[in-house]
């Protein structure tokens, strides 16, 4: 079973901002600075929550995953160009 997941990070050094972010392009959609929506079963949350602890400076960044429910529309507001799929955009 899948879940949807808001991974959130706070990186301190470019170097390791650049590797997490490059990284994560590659498991969720980036749809803000520093922020992803991803899908993962358990077991995939694991290996990414691994690879991200090797990736980060424990005692310098900061990396926060949340899930989310399954089910509800992600609304958005404003100017964003990156929307995942099933979003409802709400205009002004």
């Amino acid at each position: 079973m899948r879940t949807r997941y808001l991974v959130c990070y706070d990186i301190a050094d470019e170097g390791r901002l650049t590797r997490v972010y490059r990284y994560m392009k590659g498991v969720g959609v980036h749809v803000q600075y520093s922020v992803f929506l991803c899908s993962f079963t358990w077991p995939e949350l694991q290996g990414v929550v691994s690879r991200l602890n090797d990736l980060i400076d424990a005692k310098a960044d900061d990396v926060r995953i949340y899930p989310l429910p399954s089910g509800d529309t992600i609304t958005a507001l404003g100017c964003g160009d990156r929307l995942p799929k099933g979003a409802t955009v709400v205009l002004p």
